[in-house]
């Protein structure tokens, strides 16, 4: 390399740079076992039940009524008609008429006026090769009532609510996750229950005909459910009161509501809500079909795995170019002014080793987990790079520096790694130390090398003899 310390800088600078190469293909293989990690997670929670929502429960009460209808002529007598031949047309060819029938209307969406929800959650590991999914099994009693008051001024003078084919419904995310017994309670009586028969924009789950409801005070409702990756609810009550209990210790609530309370330890946690009817646009007696605006505020957990490896690793890509940058300014300030500074391709060769560091980081962090991983890869790159520095780079005992250096530098990236709230912290932290660190070691760095004169023979530094070559050259042509 050139003489002039500026130069060399600027040269392992570029070099430091190019190194941005290789750490973009680690990460591209990072983001491809993770992206076959999620696949095969999805995978299994689909098995095991999915995400699951539980959406209600409600009342849907049909309603009948006169309908006016406009059918051809000759099937006015087959229409079931109660008024003919008010209005006569012409359309074409074909003649119609209009009249009037008693036909279904747009039933009664009746949201509870209390909803209270207990629910207890137990997880377990669920794997498929090398990758491991929690999935949970939940247990929901929910205790709930209407008030059906106002139900005849949401109907027409001329309309008819057909009580006894009232319906309770239920809807969940996927009829595949329930377990156990569900079991409906009206006061002392118990109704089956059956899957609900859904389409358009209602939500799979189950449904059950009570009769008239008018005569059932409170109700009460059982049910097992399975799921993967998280479990919400809906507050579609006046008012909504949900507990929720579970021993997975790493929750993350998430959605339109934020629990009122919770208690996290490492045997898991417990939350609660309470959702005013003021917290949520929904009415309580409506003819359209509120669940999809239902599903848009509802609140829950998620069953989160927090910082895993993939993250860590992809995060360690992310800060590869730093640490491969702090070791070539390691291996730059303490080679000082020897007679044979490291060479371009040292350099390099230095680089490579440290991003296979993340790549041998995750192949054995699938295998034995993130922190054996890290301690073996980072064992071996600094063994491999202090030994490197004795025998190819001639530090001697600089070497032993080199290693302590790497050794501070792979524990401060553990400590980063491990803790994702102080990790940009640390990371800044690191680099100005070593930002300050070079400026305090360079104060007395000559950038631009040793003084140079200009000899007949050509340029060359001063208080050396030209080269032999030169001496004969002629200064004046011939």
């Amino acid at each position: 390399m050139l003489r002039s310390s500026g130069i060399r800088f600027l040269i392992v600078g570029l070099l430091a740079l190019l190194m941005f190469i290789p750490l973009f293909f680690v990460g591209a293989i990072i983001d491809e076992r993770a992206d076959y990690s999620r696949q095969t997670a999805r995978s299994i929670g689909a098995e095991w039940g999915g995400a699951q929502e539980i959406v209600g429960p409600h009342l849907i009460i049909p309603v009948e009524g006169p309908v006016t209808r406009r059918v051809p002529v000759e099937e006015v007598e087959t229409a079931g008609a109660t008024t003919t031949g008010r209005v006569r047309e012409s359309a074409g060819a074909l003649e119609t008429v209009e009249i009037t029938v008693t036909d279904r209307k747009a039933p009664l969406y009746v949201f509870p006026d209390k909803l209270t929800l207990d629910g207890t959650s137990e997880t377990s590991i669920r794997s498929r090769g090398i990758f491991e999914v929690p999935v949970y099994n939940s247990v929901l009693d929910l205790d709930f009532d209407f008030d059906l008051s106002a139900l005849e001024k949401a109907v027409g003078s001329e309309d008819t609510i057909l009580w006894s084919e009232a319906q309770v419904v239920l809807g969940v995310s996927n009829n595949r996750a329930l377990r156990g017994e569900a079991v409906l309670r009206g006061d002392d009586t118990e109704y089956p229950l059956d899957p609900r028969v859904s389409s358009g924009s209602d939500q799979p789950g189950v449904a059950s005909a009570i009769g008239d409801p008018r005569r059932i005070d409170a109700f009460s409702l059982s049910l097992g459910v399975n799921g993967a990756g998280s479990l919400h609810f809906t507050p579609v009550a006046r008012t909504t009161t949900v507990t929720l209990q579970s021993d997975w210790p790493h929750p993350s609530f998430t959605g339109a509501f934020l629990p009122d309370s919770r208690e996290i330890t490492e045997d898991g946690f417990t939350a609660s809500w309470v959702i005013p009817h003021l917290a949520r646009n929904l009415p309580q007696i409506s003819r359209n079909n509120f669940e999809q605006e239902a599903r848009n505020i509802s609140f829950g957990v998620q069953y989160y795995e927090p910082n895993d490896f993939y993250q860590k690793t992809y995060r360690a890509a992310r800060y590869g170019i730093l640490i491969i940058s702090l070791t070539f300014l390691t291996v730059l300030l303490i080679e000082g002014r020897s007679g044979k500074p490291a060479h371009p391709v040292q350099y390099i060769l230095i680089g490579l080793a440290q991003s296979l560091f993340v790549l041998l980081m995750v192949a054995y962090a699938e295998q034995i987990g993130f922190g054996p991983a890290y301690l073996l890869s980072s064992a071996a790159t600094i063994g491999l790079l202090t030994l490197f520095g004795a025998t190819a780079l001639k530090l001697g005992k600089r070497a032993a520096v080199l290693g302590a250096l790497l050794t501070l530098l792979y524990a401060v990236l553990y400590l980063i790694l491990r803790s994702t709230d102080y990790a940009l912290l640390a990371g800044a932290t690191l680099a100005f130390a070593a930002l300050a660190g070079t400026m305090i070691a360079t104060r007395n760095e000559d950038w631009y090398g040793p003084p140079r004169d200009k000899k007949p023979g050509g340029w060359f530094i001063k208080g050396q003899s030209a080269p032999q070559g030169d001496q004969t050259r002629s200064e004046s042509p011939t």
